[in-house]
């Protein structure tokens, strides 16, 4: 999908002209002001990058012991918690740093540590990604608008693992197109679980989420990608969410990993904002992410990052 000329109708279906709508550069997301660090409480256990912001990546088993996955089925659902409960407050006129306090505070609430915070110096406790930033957007004094899309992204470290899911969600009242994209983004992330079968190639997910989501019309990013996960928040497995014949690796039975495709209605390239985290749509047009952490199974996937 080829973004409009100036004097073209909006993609949005205001029947605005583009130049008018959606092409004015001051609908474009900005930065704002980041607030301070948020405390955890010193009996939270810690992640080993919590205090020296720096992830030092080590050797982690691909399949996981079943110690391993009953803390991960924990720490899941509690993510998904977290996600539920701050996105119960999305609205126009909040902030995403207010969305921010809201998060951390569900965190703590569940004995688990906001696995981005101090990740690598990221100053937050989730990422806030609006309209057209595709991953990584940093909570800030921003309100949301009506009519803004916003993906929420939790990941919790609790029971010396990390569990990892995000949502795309609506922000007052969302123009059809966009309310598409977020729609064929969440059958993409489907499609994408749904490949998922041991003895079966990597690279048999992104095929079935890049044929839903070319086959509407839509972009795949192929910059930020899906990824083991554990004890560690990001191992050395890669998940591409586009079909590439160098994703090899073969699924087993017991193996964690995050499915998480951001999908655009332009695009698929990005920029990256003078912070070093927040990435954009090259063409600034809107992008939509969902996430979940997966377990292999004998059968498929069992999904561990899901509330009842």
């Amino acid at each position: 999908m080829r973004p409009p000329k100036a004097n073209e109708a909006c993609w949005c279906g205001s029947g605005n002209k583009f130049k008018r709508c959606h092409g004015d550069s001051s609908r474009r997301v900005r930065a704002g002001e980041i607030s301070p660090f948020r405390e955890v409480p010193k009996h939270i256990e810690r992640p080993s990058y919590a205090e020296s912001g720096k992830a030092v990546r080590r050797p982690e088993p691909r399949v996981k012991s079943a110690d391993v996955i009953e803390r991960m089925r924990r720490t899941g659902r509690a993510a998904a918690e977290v996600l539920a409960a701050t996105a119960a407050h999305i609205r126009p006129g909040i902030t995403t740093d207010e969305l921010d306090a809201i998060a951390h505070a569900e965190y703590i609430a569940r004995d688990g540590y906001p696995s981005p915070l101090n990740y690598n110096g990221f100053r937050k406790s989730l990422c806030t990604s609006a309209n057209e930033v595709i991953c990584h957007g940093i909570p800030d004094d921003r309100p949301l608008r009506d009519g803004d899309i916003v993906n929420l992204d939790v990941t919790m470290f609790r029971e010396g693992v990390h569990g990892d899911t995000d949502a795309t969600f609506l922000v007052g009242d969302v123009d059809p197109e966009s309310q598409r994209l977020v729609r064929i983004t969440r059958e993409s992330m489907e499609r994408g679980i749904e490949a998922v079968r041991p003895g079966r190639p990597i690279s048999d997910i992104g095929a079935a989420i890049q044929e839903h989501a070319e086959g509407a019309g839509y972009g795949v990013v192929r910059d930020f990608i899906g990824h083991g996960i554990g004890e560690q928040f990001h191992t050395d497995l890669q998940i591409p969410h586009y079909y590439s014949p160098h994703a090899t690796t073969v699924m087993e039975v017991g193996m964690t990993f995050t499915i998480e495709p951001m999908i655009t209605m332009g695009s698929y390239r990005f920029n990256l904002w003078p912070d070093g985290w927040t990435a954009v749509t090259s063409d600034g047009l809107r992008t939509a992410q969902f996430e979940h952490t997966l377990l292999v199974t004998d059968d498929g996937a069992e999904v561990l990052t899901a509330l009842d």
